[in-house]
């Protein structure tokens, strides 16, 4: 059982990784290795540094792999939940079903097929912010990879923007890293075991003026297929070789 002080975090490990076929096919997308480790590895042993020790993960997708790959976190000084679903149920419908097992008011929630070195001390801010009850979400925001070029959101002022929203002067547009802190308020209206998407939510919160974020520029890759996964493992091999 953990500790009233421990802090959690999630990571969503459900997605079936159809533009990693075939490789996914047999393992799931978070245990395809990169660097001589599982993508999902570098997040657990980044939370661990960050202090969350708690983490829980949902899956699905030959979820239990997940499970004999990972166990109950010991190993990597973490004490893991696994959140099961019989089927996907996309970003904001896990993390609703995931809510008991994550406990808290306020918490970091990660992707787990993406590589980045973002440092998650960085969230204590944030974390502190949501916690005080006006703010529902702070977003990790990226510069476009070039397989998606119009972005996502707009940051302006330290505030996430919609990106069909008109400013002046006009911001260029970023993408959504993967990485966000959310108040459990955010998921009210999302029924636990329903699929339901993250983006409406988010968009309705931004319009609100719910949503601050910002914009990190060091190494970030979305992972999503077999190419990208080759070469950003050669980039690690070829970095910790040097």
């Amino acid at each position: 059982m953990r500790s009233a002080t421990t802090r959690s975090a999630m990571l969503l490990a459900a997605g079936r990784g159809e533009r990693m076929r075939p490789l996914t096919d047999h393992t799931p997308k978070p245990l395809l290795a990169v660097g001589g480790k599982p993508l999902i590895v570098w997040h657990i042993e980044r939370l661990r540094d960050a202090g969350f020790r708690h983490i829980v993960i949902n899956h699905a997708h030959l979820g239990q792999r997940i499970e004999d790959a990972l166990g109950n976190g010991a190993a990597f000084g973490v004490s893991i939940e696994y959140s099961r679903e019989v089927s996907a149920l996309e970003t904001a419908g896990g993390i609703a079903t995931a809510l008991p097992l994550i406990g808290e008011e306020v918490f970091p929630v990660v992707n787990a097929d993406i590589h980045c070195d973002y440092d998650f001390t960085r969230l204590a801010e944030p974390l502190a912010r949501l916690a005080q009850g006006h703010d529902r979400a702070h977003l990790v925001l990226v510069d476009n990879p070039s397989h998606h070029p119009e972005g996502d959101f707009v940051l302006a002022g330290g505030r996430v923007v919609n990106a069909d929203r008109p400013l002046t002067p006009h911001p260029a547009r970023l993408t959504f890293s993967g990485i966000g802190v959310y108040h459990r308020a955010l998921f009210d209206q999302t029924p636990a075991g329903e699929k339901a998407p993250l983006a409406p939510l988010l968009r309705l919160a931004i319009d609100a003026g719910r949503v601050s974020g910002e914009h990190y520029t060091g190494r970030w890759v979305d992972v999503g297929t077999p190419a990208r996964l080759a070469a950003l493992d050669q980039q690690l091999r070829q970095t910790h070789a040097a």
